[in-house]
């Protein structure tokens, strides 16, 4: 019975909704790539920018503007979001309240890679722009995110540098033929790669890596450093040749699929009670046991705790469609390469705080029983309240940006001057291939052209 009072509670108070379920219809209009219906769902959202939330707003917002093209608006959106994070402080009042009731009536400020990809999508939208500086002012800025986030870290077992995003950085500085920026850029990313990405998430550097890294060498005078990474690589560089030099090039970046989304699970603990003030939450089918310390007079008091539930965020991946891309110019073919598994970071970021998690949502447990046993010898009614309150109160954090891809992968295209038909054959897991056709123009000798593929498509939500 209840069990019974306790699902009809939730459901009349939407507790029991994560974050996707309270967005679903943006979520699946973005899904459907309709993005200007997604983008006019959201502006009539008059109260977004006052919720916890504003910060997924800002995101979305500059996400689907970006998809349309709107690469102004897209960035005023992001310069938000930019702002938000920077400027925003913990409200005392409301962080202390978040262990008492739950982590959502705080404002989201956003994961730690979700962070970096603010700055990812700014410098996109000013390459689309043609404002190559600007782009390379979010370089600086990533930067900065970068060397922020490496200090907030003390265990090499952690998320702490991005590889992609020193890529991303090499790309738009040799784009700008700022080759020794370059060159320092593709150094980190591959540092990055043969490191940290090979041993969290078995990514290796993408071989395009090898090549810009060499010719960026190359255009520098670093001859020792091209002699160091052909030993390395057991290869050898070839010098372009006058025509190879005047030309240009496609990059071309592909978001695969959809980035994970955050659900809830719970885990049921006995609580103990221990010698010297102290209480074990306890669970033995996962063989955790925490000490929680309190006064005697408490402990007697919690003693009466029997099962308690705990709820915790966990992601759960969307299998993109699409597993693999190539695109063909003429008779060459392109293979698209990974570079960025944004769902593996997402679950490593979240994984390496589960501890932090655990910490905060035992804490809030035992305030809630504290104040329910308090009640209760008040009056038994009140502590029966309290009790129900407390289990339709146990929420985790479920929200993140879900409009981010599963992955990102590239290509560069050596292209001469002029516009080239470019066919894109998108590989799924099974099943016929898709294909695309597009243009791409590139405007002069050495110019370069990023060119943006989106395919939300997935098998699993």
């Amino acid at each position: 019975m209840r069990k019974w009072l306790l699902f009809f509670l939730c459901l009349l108070a939407g507790n029991c909704k994560t974050y996707y379920q309270k967005t679903v219809k943006f979520q699946r209009l973005f899904e459907q790539q309709a993005y200007t219906a997604a983008d006019e769902l959201l502006a009539k959202d008059k109260k977004a920018e006052k919720r916890n939330t504003r910060l997924l707003y800002y995101l979305d917002r500059g996400v689907v503007n970006h998809l349309l093209g709107n690469y102004k608006l897209s960035n005023q959106f992001f310069h938000q979001a930019f702002l938000f994070v920077e400027d925003q402080h913990k409200n005392a009042l409301k962080v202390g309240a978040s262990f008492f009731f739950n982590p959502t009536i705080t404002k989201y400020m956003g994961e730690d890679h979700e962070v970096l990809l603010i700055h990812y999508y700014k410098a996109l939208n000013f390459v689309q722009l043609g404002k190559l500086d600007a782009a390379l002012v979010e370089c600086r800025q990533l930067n900065i995110k970068l060397q922020e986030l490496e200090s907030k870290y003390d265990s090499p077992d952690v998320y702490k540098r991005d590889a992609f995003i020193h890529l991303l950085m090499g790309l738009i500085y040799q784009a700008n033929h700022e080759y020794n920026n370059a060159f320092i850029a593709y150094r980190n990313a591959l540092e990055i790669y043969e490191g940290d990405y090979a041993r969290f998430f078995g990514l290796s550097p993408p071989p395009q890596l090898r090549q810009d890294l060499l010719y960026t060498a190359y255009k520098t005078g670093f001859m020792d450093e091209v002699a160091h990474y052909e030993k390395k690589w057991g290869i050898t560089f070839t010098p372009p040749t006058k025509a190879g030099e005047a030309a240009g090039s496609a990059l071309i970046l592909w978001h695969n699929g959809l980035g994970p989304v955050k659900d809830e699970w719970s885990i049921e603990f006995v609580l103990v009670p221990g010698a010297g003030g102290v209480v074990n939450f306890t669970n033995t089918e996962l063989g955790l046991i925490f000490p929680f310390p309190l006064p005697p007079s408490d402990n007697a008091s919690l003693s009466d705790m029997q099962i308690l539930r705990v709820a915790f965020p966990k992601y759960v991946t969307s299998v993109p469609r699409y597993t693999s891309a190539t695109a063909t110019v003429g008779e060459q073919h392109f293979p698209l390469q990974l570079a960025e598994d944004i769902n593996a970071i997402a679950f490593k970021s979240l994984d390496q705080r589960m501890k932090w998690e655990l910490g905060k949502a035992l804490l809030r447990l035992a305030l809630k029983k504290s104040t329910a046993i308090a009640a209760r010898q008040a009056h038994p009614l009140a502590g029966i309240g309290v009790d129900i309150f407390n289990a339709v109160s146990e929420k985790a954090d479920t929200r993140n940006w879900q409009t981010l891809p599963h992955s990102i992968h590239y290509a560069r295209l050596p292209l001469a001057p002029g516009t080239h038909q470019v066919d894109m054959r998108l590989h799924p897991s099974s099943g016929a291939a898709a294909s695309l056709t597009t243009s791409i123009t590139i405007a002069r000798p050495k110019a370069t052209t990023f060119f943006l593929l989106h395919t939300p498509a997935h098998l699993q939500r």
